[in-house]
């Protein structure tokens, strides 16, 4: 999925194309910091919940005088966002060789099947399985142990694709063999001494490599 129509809301909202791209960053950022915190003292609540307590701090820390309403719109926007060009023939190769195709994420099923659909992307997966069944977030082990038991499959036969450095560490540490879709040539990856079985810079590559 593209955020990038996240930083384009903003920039309307707040006519200042600076600070709408370091708004999206701060914004990201405290979601996924929000849900690591969330995760570690045990108090699980939906990644949507995470989404809006990041907008919100975001919004007081940078002092944007954003509304109530204009909570509401972005995280909207939040949920339609559209998908890259190349997801939809990437899936559509991978099912076609018999390989299936499954959305795991940290949203919950409800969420991730609407954002999806709205895409034009859910129909081209084979499932969503959401974090949400086990009250625990990306990169917890337990929640790859889940995926695996869901799917009734191997560790060695099962992949993890991501663009986020800590949710492909997560899944090869949990064992799972892992891609990384390094949509920015200037994207580093986090030095841990664990790598991914396979870097791309986007998914169609992906699908011709695992299809070789």
């Amino acid at each position: 999925i593209d955020t990038q129509g996240v930083t384009v809301e903003l920039e309307r909202r707040l006519s200042d194309v600076t600070k709408a791209g370091e708004f999206a960053k701060r914004w990201r950022e405290k979601q996924l910091e929000y849900s690591f915190r969330h995760g570690l003292m045990g108090a699980y609540v939906s990644f949507t919940e995470c989404t809006r307590e990041a907008l919100v701090f975001t919004d007081r820390a940078l002092q944007t005088g954003l509304s109530d309403n204009d909570h509401d719109h972005l995280m909207a926007v939040y949920a339609e966002l559209p998908a890259f060009p190349d997801v939809v023939p990437a899936l559509d190769q991978l099912r076609d060789a018999g390989i299936r195709c499954v959305a795991f994420s940290n949203g919950t099923e409800e969420a991730v099947s609407q954002l999806l659909t709205r895409a034009g992307v859910r129909s081209h997966m084979d499932v969503v399985i959401s974090v949400d069944e086990v009250k625990r977030f990306k990169p917890d082990p337990a929640v790859y142990a889940y995926l695996r038991t869901w799917l009734e499959t191997r560790p060695e036969n099962t992949w993890l694709i991501s663009s986020n450095p800590f949710d492909v560490i997560g899944a090869a540490h949990a064992g799972l063999r892992s891609a990384w879709v390094r949509r920015h040539s200037d994207a580093p990856f986090d030095p841990w001494g664990i790598e991914p079985d396979m870097t791309v810079p986007e998914l169609e590559t992906l699908a011709e490599r695992m299809m070789r």
